[in-house]
Order: structure tokens, then sequence, then C-alpha cells
């Protein structure tokens, strides 16, 4: 068992699939903060992945299928948010909808736009993302001569480091900045941040707009990297998106990522750490499959873990709310 993890590849692995997690799980911590419910995080990142990557195959380069992924990520969060902020839809029902037209829509348009369709044609398909239309890698000087360390950290994509990078992002924004104190206080009491100026909606809109830009480089990574198995550890996760776009985001890294963020009680931080775990979690299932173990038993895994993280978080926070109201009572009775 420990031969199959106790290798540089699997933990370059677990980097690589923790990043599309990372950048969902940091949307969904700044939307918590803002008291907006944006469970559409999936839908979001697969309808990003689509059209990250028809635009760098047409464009011929992978920054433009970027900046359409992320500004198609912007472009759908602020429907949702036009949706439940000024149709007053309730934002479930509306995240739940997004989700739907990501995981059924963008399946149907590949198809079309592409004319891509499973059996005889799925040999010459995969040319679609070609190498050079792959987000670059970097090699990091000095970092990536040093055995075990090098191969483990050095060689992961542009957004692999900004995925990591973000989670400081997220921490300065929300706490030393004054846009992260209005976000706060409109999640904390958004009347009370009404009655001092604050505009509760353009603060939840501004959020929207930043959990756009998040799960449009996280669809665009998961479309335009990750689904093409680069960097050393690609052996243990290969698939492309052309030949099967459902596959690439069946993993579900939206919905890992609300569970993250619920076991890190949205501080980001925590949820950076919970997100690895998924990471660890779902290379895990991967090796195991690739060593011929069947894949149906493989595949809920990711899914295990979230489900007994989410119920020792539970019962974490239950026995805090105990000892706080323990406390309280015996400071009344005192």
């Amino acid at each position: 068992m420990f031969s199959l993890i106790m290798t540089p590849e699997f933990f370059f692995a677990i980097f690589r699939i923790t990043a599309p997690i990372l950048f969902a799980t940091m949307a969904a911590v700044i939307c918590k903060k803002a008291g907006v419910s944006n469970i559409g995080l999936e839908g979001t990142m697969m309808i990003s992945a689509l059209f990250g990557s028809l635009f760098a195959y047409y464009s011929g380069n992978w920054f433009v299928g970027l900046l359409v992924a992320v500004a198609v990520g912007i472009i759908v969060s602020l429907l949702m948010g036009f949706f439940a902020f000024n149709l007053k839809t309730n934002i479930i029902l509306t995240g739940t909808a997004v989700n739907m037209i990501g995981s059924g829509g963008t399946i149907f348009l590949v198809k079309v736009i592409t004319g891509i369709t499973q059996g005889s044609q799925l040999t010459s398909t995969t040319s679609l993302i070609t190498q050079k239309l792959q987000i670059p890698s970097i090699t990091i000087p000095f970092i990536d001569k040093i055995p075990v360390i090098g191969q483990v950290l050095s060689g992961h994509s542009l957004l692999t480091y900004f995925a990591f990078i973000c989670v400081f992002l997220t921490w300065v924004l929300l706490y030393h900045t004054p846009l992260g104190l209005n976000i706060r206080s409109v999640g904390e009491n958004s009347h009370a941040a009404s009655s001092v100026g604050v505009s509760v909606i353009r603060v939840k809109y501004i959020t929207m707009v930043i959990a756009g830009i998040l799960c449009g480089m996280g669809g665009a990574f998961m479309s335009m990297y990750y689904a093409m198995g680069c960097g050393s550890g690609g052996a243990i996760y290969a698939q492309s998106i052309s030949v099967n776009f459902s596959v690439t985001t069946i993993v579900g890294p939206g919905f890992i990522a609300l569970a993250a963020q619920a076991m890190g009680a949205g501080e980001p931080l925590g949820c950076m750490l919970a997100a690895l775990i998924f990471g660890f979690a779902q290379a895990f299932g991967i090796k195991l499959s690739a060593t011929g173990v069947d894949s149906n038993l493989v595949s809920p895994i990711p899914y295990l873990v979230t489900i007994i993280g989410l119920v020792v978080f539970a019962l974490i926070a239950a026995s805090r709310a105990k000892r706080a109201r323990r406390e309280n009572a015996e400071k009344v009775n005192a």
C-alpha cells in the first residue's frame, strides 16, 4: 500500500488534483463570507471549461482560452446573481439549474459545435487540445534540482501555483482590505451593514464576480491541463476533454469545494488543508484504479471522504456549541 503512494509522482498528482478544487473552494469561502449560498460552482466550472477549451482550439492560443474561461465564469456568476438578487429567485435552485446546465448542456454543446461523438470518432478527437494549447508548466530554478522535492513541487502548471497563491490572496482580501470588511459585514448582518451605508447587493455582486473569476480559472485548468494528464504525475490521470467532456468534470471539484469550505470553517488556510485531503483521496483512488482495482469501487472514494469529513466537522461543531452553551450557563449562574 505504501509503495503506491510514497512516490514523487503521487504527491505531484495530489497538488495537481487539488488545484481545481482549491479554486472553487476559495470561491465558496468568499461567497459564504458574504452570506451567498453559491452552490453553482460546479456548473460554472464546467461551462467555463468547455468554452475555454473551444476558444483555445479555434484561436490557437491557450491564453485566449483562459481569458474566455474567466469571462464565461463571470457571466454565469452574474446571471446567477441577477436571478437571485434582482429577481428574488431561490439561489439554491438557481445554482442547481446552473449545475444541471453544466452537466448536460456542455456535453451536448461540445458534440454540436465540434461534431465529436463517442465511438468511431473517439480516436480522432484527442487533437482538440494539443500540447501547444495546454496551459504551460513552470520549472522552478534550484528547487527542480533537489531530489524528490523538486519532482513534487516543480513542473506544475501556472494555474496550479496560482491556486495556492489564491489562498493567501483570499485571506488578505477578507481580513486586510475595506472590501473584505464589507463582505464579512454583509454576511454577518446585512441589515446592519446597509444601515451604515454599505450597498449589500453591490457587495454580493462583487463576490459573485470574484467567484466567477476563480471558477473560470478552475475550469480552464480542468480542460487545458488537468484533463490532459500533464506533468510528471500525468500518468496517474490522463483523459482528454475532447474525448469525453463529462469524464474530466465528473470528479465534481465544485461539489467537493463546498464540503472543503464547510470542513475548513470558512477560513482560507483550513479550507486549503481540507482541499488537500480531498486531493489525496482522489489521487489515491485513481492510483488504485491504475493498478487494476475495479473503477466502480474506486470512484466513490472522494465522495466517501467528503461524507466522513462532513460528519467529523458536524460532530466537532456540535461539541463546540455544547461547550459554549455550558460556559454561558455557568457565567449566568455565577
